[in-house]
């Protein structure tokens, strides 16, 4: 069975967007990094996905040319009334309103012996670690300052997550991405 695999792009000083909620200085040439062996290989790996409901607004309903062409499990609380554009024999969404353990244990069911890759804010990140559901964090380091905005790992409280590094890679943009085992 494969690994629930997720992280984020973050600033030096650690946030996800700016103060206007703006990821642009994180994400210089979007085109560039999709073209890099790091993520080509993460689409490769992937069964299915789990989102979360802020990132999947974001898209503003349009997945048309997706780049995971897998199930799609979007954590909501209630679930939208019209359909996402872009669904076809491999893209397909599924709104789980009951929980991220229920997201996580469907889409792990879906993947088959792949990867579950969890794409989202904060916020899911955060539930997964907090939960023990997060296999394998990725995180990576854009060389800014951003001073404020979303941070990655707030809201853990005083738990202690203990990670182990699997590997550095030197990517598109001067990025820098770490991969992490989480420790159980």
């Amino acid at each position: 069975m494969g690994k629930v695999v997720g992280g984020m792009t973050i600033s030096a000083d650690g946030f996800v967007n700016d103060r206007n909620g703006s990821v642009a200085a994180l994400y210089p040439d979007l085109g560039e990094l999709g073209q890099t062996e790091m993520l080509q290989e993460a689409m490769r790996m992937t069964g299915a996905v789990v989102m979360g409901r802020y990132t999947y607004e974001m898209a503003n309903g349009d997945f048309t040319g997706y780049e995971y062409q897998v199930m799609l499990f979007v954590v909501v609380h209630e679930a939208p009334q019209t359909v996402a554009k872009g669904e076809n024999d491999k893209l397909k969404f599924r709104f789980v309103t009951d929980g991220i353990e229920s997201a996580v244990r469907q889409a792990k069911a879906a993947a088959g012996e792949l990867d579950v890759t969890v794409v989202g804010g904060p916020n899911i990140i955060q539930q997964l670690l907090k939960a023990g559901l997060l296999d394998e964090l990725q995180i990576g380091i854009m060389p800014v300052i951003l001073g404020e905005g979303l941070r990655l790992f707030d809201h853990l409280s005083a738990q202690q997550i203990r990670l182990e590094k699997i590997k550095l890679i030197e990517t598109a943009g001067g990025r820098t991405d770490i991969f992490f085992n989480v420790v159980k």
